[in-house]
């Protein structure tokens, strides 16, 4: 039988991965001493690899395919094939930008005034690609974590990852410049990629993904309405595209279906009963493909 050797992103992305696998509908269970998780699908076979090095792996075929970040892929050089952008990270649906931070009293603005210092990152190589671009030398150092408390007294700046920027606020550092914007990405090995079978069923599990993911902040939306007062009712809705309107058994009704932003319900469900909409229903969604 043939199978999908795919590999889940350990570490910040963990959960957030095997969470998107759920609701994309396979069922993923991990042992907390095991590296080989268990999922509900006989043509996948999963393995536990750190991000950082998920890359490498794809390329040598020791995996067909893994989610990891698009950062790691520039950062490694790794030659493999990211057949989609999967916008979500530890904390919210997003993407994430590498950015290069230094105190708020540093008399650093820009990146010319990095000649001599010293840059603690754990992304060394796509740091020293930045700085040759700009035309400076610099010290790249490799930090294994804990980056934001090593300015000023272990380097002068730092290039961190940030998906909202408060953990930067909260240790006093202010951004300079944006280095890289990052996404979760679905890559595969090139050999694998040219495989019909392999390449047909990481598309359709990218198909799934994503459907979850676009389906995240959204919720459905029923009701039932009065042909008359119709026009009201859809001044109020906003709509993926547009909403579906179906005939009841009373020829002067209709029933409405529509999909929302989960976030504007709160503003919009007074104004429909106020536009005269009735058994309005809100119910969750697990995937959205488009």
């Amino acid at each position: 039988m043939s199978r999908l050797k795919l590999g889940i992103p350990k570490g910040s992305l963990q959960e957030a991965t095997i969470d998107l696998l759920t609701r994309g509908g396979w069922k993923v269970t991990l042992s907390s001493r095991s590296y080989v998780p268990a999922i509900d699908d006989v043509e996948i076979e999963c393995l536990l690899v750190r991000a950082q090095e998920m890359a490498r792996y794809v390329e040598t075929g020791a995996l067909d395919a893994g989610i990891t970040g698009h950062d790691w892929v520039v950062e490694t050089g790794a030659t493999v094939e990211e057949l989609a952008e999967l916008v979500y990270a530890k904390q919210r649906l997003a993407r994430v930008r590498w950015v290069l931070a230094v105190p708020e009293d540093s008399p650093i603005r820009s990146p010319k005034d990095l000649e001599g210092k010293v840059i603690a990152t754990e992304v060394v190589q796509i740091t020293e690609k930045y700085l040759a671009r700009h035309g400076v030398q610099a010290r790249v150092e490799f930090s294994w974590g804990a980056t934001e408390v090593k300015v000023p007294r272990l380097a002068d700046a730092i290039v961190e990852v940030t998906e909202t920027g408060s953990s930067l606020r909260a240790n006093r550092l202010r951004i300079v410049d944006t280095i890289l914007e990052s996404a979760t990405v679905f890559i595969m090995n090139r050999g694998a990629a040219a495989d019909p079978w392999k390449r047909e069923k990481a598309e359709s599990l990218i198909l799934m993904l994503q459907g979850a993911i676009a389906a995240a902040s959204k919720v459905g939306l029923m009701l039932n309405v009065r042909r008359e007062d119709l026009a009201a009712v859809l001044g109020v809705l906003p709509a993926l595209k547009n909403p579906t309107i179906s005939p009841l058994s009373d020829s002067d009704w209709v029933a409405v279906n529509t999909i929302i932003e989960e976030a504007v319900v709160r503003q919009i469900l007074p104004r429909l009963k106020a536009a005269n909409a009735q058994g309005i229903v809100e119910y969750p969604l697990n995937k959205i493909v488009l």
